[in-house]
């Protein structure tokens, strides 16, 4: 078995504001294998943002740490670990700046961390665009003038630039409607296949984890109360507040079966899609 990509170490998270304390993480250790889509799961207030946000440097721990490739990350994160480490955000149209165009707003990781030459960018920004599903022309327009999906779709294509081993996604399909969801979900299993990435899938919503993720961790109020591959806790949980969790899923339908399998069979994006 390969050396895990990210680690925990009885991590924990306590905020202080007011006089009052609040355990937001509690002595968690888990551990996460390369190239998988790894879920946090759990109502709000149960950790899982606190946890993203101590994986990507936000935060700092006020106990355990965290191991990326086998070494600790530090509290102050390099160029290094911010290259690394990615984020796709819930709102794109919050996360993208509206005074950027969507090409400057894909490139500016490919200027921050020098990566290829000035004149190599405008052609690096057309390939990962079409390699999200959009067109080359697509780098002329406003974020205003795209759909939730198209936006998505940008935010992702940003986090590729930097050629990342590990992407965050928190509720990155939330805001969507369905259709446009299944669509996202498609192209994210298809560019973890390709390109060889490993996800942290922060969400609230178990049918999305039963549809792409190859693990799942159950946090309640702070604690990992399970983890374990997503057909096992699926088959049978062992914790009561995951099978309340799991009771609330509506039963697997045809349909859903059948999307399931698409999203995992990794198809390519379709060109122009929401």
């Amino acid at each position: 078995m390969s050396e895990p990509i990210l680690e925990f170490d009885n991590l924990g998270k306590t905020f202080e504001a007011d006089g009052s304390r609040v355990v937001a993480l509690d002595d968690v250790s888990l551990a996460f294998e390369r190239r998988g889509c790894h879920a946090i799961v759990g109502e709000s207030g149960s950790g899982k943002t606190t946890l993203a946000n101590l994986v990507l440097g936000l935060i700092r721990p006020t106990g355990g740490g965290i191991r990326f490739n086998g070494v600790p990350l530090p509290g102050e994160r390099g160029i290094e670990h911010r290259r690394a480490i990615q984020l796709v955000q819930q709102n794109p149209l919050s996360a993208l700046n509206p005074r950027r165009s969507v090409g400057a707003s894909v490139r500016l990781p490919l200027d921050v961390h020098g990566i290829g030459t000035s004149s190599e960018r405008p052609a690096r920004v057309a390939a990962l665009l079409e390699e999200v599903g959009l067109e080359a022309a697509h780098a002329r327009r406003s974020p205003r003038g795209l759909s939730g999906g198209q936006r998505q779709r940008v935010a992702i294509a940003r986090a590729l630039a930097c050629e990342p081993e590990l992407i965050v996604l928190d509720e990155p399909t939330s805001a969507l409607d369905v259709l446009v969801q299944a669509r996202v979900l498609q192209l994210l299993e298809h560019l973890r296949r390709e390109r060889g990435l490993t996800y942290l899938f922060i969400t609230h919503d178990l049918a999305v984890v039963r549809a792409v993720a190859t693990t799942v961790s159950v946090f309640q109020r702070g604690r990992l109360v399970e983890s374990g591959g997503v057909e096992e806790i699926f088959a049978a949980p062992r914790n009561d507040y995951t099978r309340q969790l799991i009771g609330a899923v509506p039963v697997v339908t045809e349909a859903e079966a059948r999307l399931r399998e698409t999203i995992r069979a990794g198809a390519p994006p379709t060109p122009g899609a929401g």
